[in-house]
């Protein structure tokens, strides 16, 4: 059972963090939303810009709660924890960079270099927490499926978009 204690000062932290970073992120690009984003060629598929503040936030919220767990049941970062905790840190910061390299520079080709890195280190990250705590693992598995549609998604638009850095 889990207390309050450790829901105040170890889970919603574990959860604020990768939220906090989310909303700097959205703020920071807004307006580049509504002005360049708007103007690009996507696919039929894409989702409509509605659904990314919900679904960011549940998969924000799922990942603080994984790395809660790891670091709960690894013994912290002096135990088994302390590499995946760092793929972890490693992966929410390459998530936060996609959001400027993408819309603030317009830089689509960058961005799915970028993506494709954090693809891969989130892959790593499940791999690394699932003989730590299995739950913990999984819960990171829709934000691979969704990493996995964004990134299905930036290459369309750098293919479409030649000049995207160009369009304003």
């Amino acid at each position: 059972m889990v207390s309050i204690n450790e829901v105040l000062t170890e889970i919603l932290p574990a959860v604020v963090v990768p939220n906090i970073g989310g909303i700097l992120g959205a703020l920071l690009i807004a307006k580049d939303i509504k002005t360049w984003y708007n103007k690009l060629k996507k696919p039929s598929w894409s989702p409509p810009n509605w659904i990314f503040g919900p679904a960011w936030t549940t998969l924000y919220i799922c990942m603080g709660i994984s790395s809660w767990m790891i670091y709960k049941s690894g013994g912290g970062f002096g135990g088994k924890a302390g590499f995946p905790l760092v793929l972890y840190g490693t992966q929410l910061v390459l998530n936060w960079l996609w959001s400027p390299i993408f819309f603030k520079a317009h830089r689509p080709g960058v961005a799915l270099v970028e993506i494709i890195v954090l693809w891969l280190n989130v892959a790593a990250c499940i791999s690394s927490f699932h003989p730590i705590n299995k739950t913990a693992a999984h819960l990171l598995l829709p934000y691979l499926a969704w990493l996995s549609l964004a990134t299905a998604l930036n290459y369309s638009i750098w293919k479409n978009n030649p000049n995207a850095s160009r369009i304003r």
